[in-house]
């Protein structure tokens, strides 16, 4: 893990590396300088054990907040769908009240009424 200008870059096996989310990068940033701190003030060893499982917490939690925005978009076309088909169903609701009311109308002139 190497922190270059606040953003968190995590090297994959295949040598990609992936940018965290903002948020997720400042908190890796705010841990990175606490180990960094244990590490000075104690050695190495005070965090060789921890900082692996720190980092896997944290690509699980970008990846949460990854498929959290994925789905604030996907919630927010649904909405719009929604809306649209709300639209569409009053209108054809009125439409067939008219031709409802169209063909009585027929009917009472039919019969003379």
């Amino acid at each position: 893990m190497e922190l270059e200008d606040g953003v968190v870059y995590q090297e994959e096996p295949g040598g990609s590396g992936a940018v965290m989310s903002e948020r997720v990068s400042g908190l890796a940033g705010s841990i990175y300088r606490e180990f960094e701190r244990l590490i000075g003030r104690y050695d190495e060893e005070v965090v060789k054990e921890l900082m692996p499982l720190v980092v896997a917490v944290l690509e699980n939690l970008d990846s949460v907040f990854a498929q959290d925005q994925e789905h604030q978009v996907e919630l927010e076309l649904l909405r719009d769908d929604n809306e649209q088909l709300i639209t569409q169903y009053e209108r054809e609701k009125a439409l067939r009240k008219h031709a409802e009311e169209q063909t009585v109308l027929c009917e009472y002139e039919e019969y003379g009424v």
